[in-house]
């Protein structure tokens, strides 16, 4: 994993180093523009980082992020190139590691929900390139005139019949969904989850807060508007959120420009108003600890991040802890893993 040189000399020893976590979003890539924004990142650059930094990453989750793609066939069907590309990496390190992280445990890949009923075909060519790791799909909600990545593009996609009717097949297969909005989409967000009840839900980094743009100035009211959206999921017990993110441009912290590398300390400074809000919103069942790397490598080390989870964690039951660094993800991926 490539890291700016500010970070290299940032890294902490491990806080608990036997607390077993499984990392629900990562991503992988060696190519193309968000390698050119984020650094490359290859399977064995993940397991050099989590071998390096000693956290006990007992699993991850590999969630899409338009790698490998086939280069030809149909355009709706190139996209399970990915999830074929993590099944052959998760295989070949399972085999080549006799214990430690069990990469990509978990695979969540990406399908035009927009097809509709016609995205059977999609999700039937998914499992059968990973018919024991395959577990959910990601299609992208978001949109925001200030998130530099999305724009407006989707506007309006969550109440779309056709998005709907797409979102209406996870179930038969089951797989979960994933997807990312901000935190002005969280009224739609709710309303579309309200609607698959027995659907699994997975709601990407804290369903960021919009902190940049037109919220530069209003940053305290974007936090409360924020808080009252998360605090509205709560009732939707088929949701899940993953705490992590914040390292992106759109949260607007700039972590990369602080005079020195954030530790653990100043990491967990900003996280923790946002961790203990979704926590106590949603109970620590329903809530898990992510790293988003490499997006969030631009801002932060690997092992810093984890601790600085640990220190905010440090208030909560050792079972609350155990559900929030392991359990739930765990659950939300039906992974099949043992750890105490």
């Amino acid at each position: 994993m490539q890291q700016p040189a500010w970070l290299r000399s940032s890294l902490e020893p491990a806080l608990a180093p036997d607390m077993a976590i499984v990392d629900p979003h990562h991503h992988f890539w060696d190519d193309g523009p968000f390698a050119d924004m984020f650094g490359r990142i290859l399977p064995e650059d993940l397991v050099a980082t989590i071998d390096s930094c000693g956290q006990n990453v007992v699993a991850t989750v590999f969630v899409e992020c338009q790698w490998s793609y086939r280069a030809d066939g149909p355009e709706h069907l190139r996209c399970v190139g990915e999830t074929e590309q993590v099944e052959a990496v998760a295989r070949k390190f399972g085999a080549a590691r006799t214990a430690g992280t069990a990469l990509a445990a978990g695979i969540v890949g990406h399908a035009d929900l927009s097809l509709g009923a016609a995205v059977d075909e999609v999700l039937e060519a998914h499992l059968a390139a990973s018919p024991t790791r395959f577990r959910g799909i990601r299609d992208h909600v978001t949109a925001d005139p200030d998130e530099p990545f999305a724009g407006d593009a989707r506007k309006g996609v969550m109440a779309d019949p056709q998005f709907r009717a797409g979102v209406a097949r996870l179930r038969q297969f089951g797989l979960s969904f994933d997807t990312w909005c901000v935190h002005t989409q969280l009224a739609d967000y709710l309303a579309l989850a309200q609607a698959f009840p027995d659907t699994v839900f997975v709601l990407n980094h804290l369903a960021t807060p919009v902190r940049i743009g037109r919220f530069q100035s209003r940053q305290a009211e974007a936090f409360e508007s924020w808080k009252a959206g998360i605090s509205a999921l709560a009732g939707c017990e088929n949701v899940f959120l993953k705490l992590g993110g914040l390292g992106m441009p759109v949260a607007g912290f700039h972590f990369a420009d602080l005079p020195a590398p954030p530790d653990s300390e100043a990491i967990a400074a900003i996280y923790a108003p946002y961790v203990r809000h979704a926590v106590d919103a949603l109970s620590p069942a329903r809530c898990m600890f992510e790293s988003n790397f490499s997006v969030d490598g631009l801002a932060y080390g690997y092992g810093n991040l984890w601790n600085a989870y640990k220190r905010i964690a440090a208030c909560y039951s050792a079972e609350e802890q155990r559900a929030l660094f392991h359990g739930t993800a765990a659950r939300a991926y039906r992974l099949n893993l043992q750890a105490d």
